[in-house]
């Protein structure tokens, strides 16, 4: 009986190849010495579907509300829209391309050989430069032998075929490329989409593919094998709303500073990876093109210069502290306490991959980390599992909210016993209400009652309590209600959208009506909450 790829089908994929890639991460790693030998494709494969997934899982949560179905295309569509805006690295991004070519025809009611083919063609356009025996190769193959299928409407066929035609081809990959036959490897890209397909068979057919495991590549091959002599010491990644006039200005651009171009995407977002020197020149060109966000800068470990060794492995440290903040302000103040840092903006959470990436970049046996969002109570439990079991010692403290956090960090001691530290933090946050303040954007109820489009809302401990017309005064009563029931120090941070001398105002109030009580102001940045207020 044929098989079908349908929204359910879809659904089962996209789980299986972010276990597959979890399971293979480390291995892939092992093999990527192109573009650069930095050792991250299998890694950014994974946060890329693991996005995906996320797309997905919130389609179908979105239907059960309305005790309803999604359809094909517009699970696909999901997966393909996660992947581009969670799209990481080089071999990440042109995956996400590819999905797009997929979900295009599968939307339209294509077979699966029309959007395997599309899939290839979009990805190859992506890529400035296409090189043969890398991921678009395999990609390729993939496709030329879907379209071979002699059942094409046979979901299960296709992808069979579709995989055993991507394996042939990625075995030839040291064939074509000399780094890959240096270094004794296939290429790490597409051997991730290889998973990627292997998944897509096992869900359509329910068979499984036949386990495959690499050597890992040689050590230290020649910096001018692995792409490290006078190489782009950069990689830039960042997620741009610009026109299609705007992209193709951009492409020109970017082509000029580095190399390893992609750009993929469409109808207004896009997704722009390059490796180049100039980091900085590289965002100003996406600012010049548009709006560009979740802008990620990588500096590359490889050395440069002829003949140069490898630089040292650096020796992890003994304690790091992992938080999450809301803006660029609080990232900074974090960062001088210590922190590592992950930027979470509104509507863009992080996904458990990237905290667990955060995890890694401390590079210490012990990490305390801190979500300061209830929402976030999940992803970071996920996340602390999944450095656990890679020999990381990882405390989760539930904060709420960023002040929480930064009363967490101000008594934070590395050189203390780890439990006597994550307890201490933990009171700390657990002693600080929080409030913030917001501008309603519509009229709604509210737990302190209805409110109207502009009208200034506080919210004490997550809720509503106070609607105001004025900023000022409005904070000024949340601090009154807050400190009603005691309280020593209170924190006032202010975004750039708040009035000039708000906090010097709310200080002079803590001061008049509160004695006793210190106040300690801090800069927010380009926060969506005008004010932030703790009171420990």
């Amino acid at each position: 009986m044929p098989q079908t790829l349908d929204a359910v089908a879809v659904r089962s994929w996209c789980a299986r190849a972010l276990d597959a890639l979890g399971r293979e991460r480390e291995e892939i790693d092992a093999i990527n010495v192109y573009p650069v030998a930095d050792a991250d494709t299998g890694t950014n494969l994974y946060l890329t579907v693991e996005s995906a997934a996320q797309a997905v899982e919130a389609v179908f949560a979105a239907h059960e509300v309305g005790s309803s179905s999604p359809a094909a295309g517009e699970v696909v569509r999901a997966m393909a829209h996660g992947a581009l805006i969670g799209a990481r690295g080089n071999s990440g991004t042109i995956l996400a391309q590819l999905l797009r070519g997929m979900a295009e025809r599968l939307a339209d009611g294509d077979e699966l050989p029309g959007a395997l083919r599309r899939a290839a063609q979009l990805a190859r356009e992506a890529v400035a430069h296409p090189v043969e025996g890398t991921i678009l190769s395999v990609a390729g193959a993939a496709a030329d032998a879907a379209g071979a299928c002699t059942d094409p409407g046979d979901a299960g066929a296709v992808a069979k075929a579709a995989y055993e035609g991507a394996s042939t081809a990625l075995d030839a990959t040291p064939g074509q490329l000399e780094v890959l036959a240096r270094a004794g490897v296939v290429d790490a890209g597409g051997r991730g989409l290889l998973t990627v397909l292997g998944a897509l068979v096992e869900s359509v057919s329910g068979a499984a593919v036949p386990a495959r495991r690499e050597r890992p590549a040689h050590p230290a091959p020649p910096p001018e094998q692995c792409g490290a002599e006078g190489g782009p010491a950069f990689e830039v990644i960042y997620l741009l709303e610009a026109d299609d006039a705007a992209v193709e200005r951009l492409r020109t651009r970017l082509d000029g500073l580095g190399d390893s171009l992609v750009v993929v995407g469409g109808d207004g977002l896009w997704n722009v990876h390059v490796h180049v020197d100039d980091a900085g020149a590289a965002v100003e060109a996406g600012v010049e093109a548009g709006r560009p966000y979740r802008i990620r800068i990588t500096h590359f470990a490889a050395a440069a210069g002829a003949g140069a060794a490898a630089p040292p492995r650096r020796e992890p440290v003994q304690r790091a502290v992992v938080a999450v903040v809301p803006a660029e302000g609080l990232a900074a103040l974090c960062a001088e306490a210590g922190a590592t840092t992950v930027l979470a903006r509104p509507g863009e959470p992080p996904a458990s991959g990237e905290l667990v990436d955060a995890i890694r970049r401390a590079h210490a046996r012990e990490v305390v980390l801190l979500p300061n969002d209830a929402d976030l109570r999940h992803t970071a439990a996920a996340a602390a599992e999944q450095a656990r079991t890679e020999g990381v010692r990882v405390a989760l403290i539930p904060t709420r909210a960023a002040v929480q956090g930064i009363a967490a960090l101000a008594v934070h001691e590395p050189g203390r016993r780890f439990d006597e530290d994550v307890v201490a933090m933990t009171a700390a946050a657990g002693a600080t209400r929080y409030a913030e303040l917001a501008v309603a954007e519509r009229q709604s109820w509210t737990t302190a009652g209805v409110c109207q489009a502009g009208d200034v809302l506080g919210l004490i401990d997550g809720d509503v309590a106070v609607i105001g017309r004025d900023l000022a005064a409005t904070a000024e009563t949340v601090l009154d209600r807050m400190l009603s029931a005691g309280g020593e120090l209170v924190t006032l941070i202010a975004s750039d959208s708040a009035p000039a001398g708000l906090t010097a105002r709310l200080e002079s109030h803590v001061r008049e009506t509160h004695l006793a009580v210190d106040t300690v102001a801090y800069a927010g940045g380009a926060d969506a909450a005008p004010l932030r207020i703790g009171v420990e």
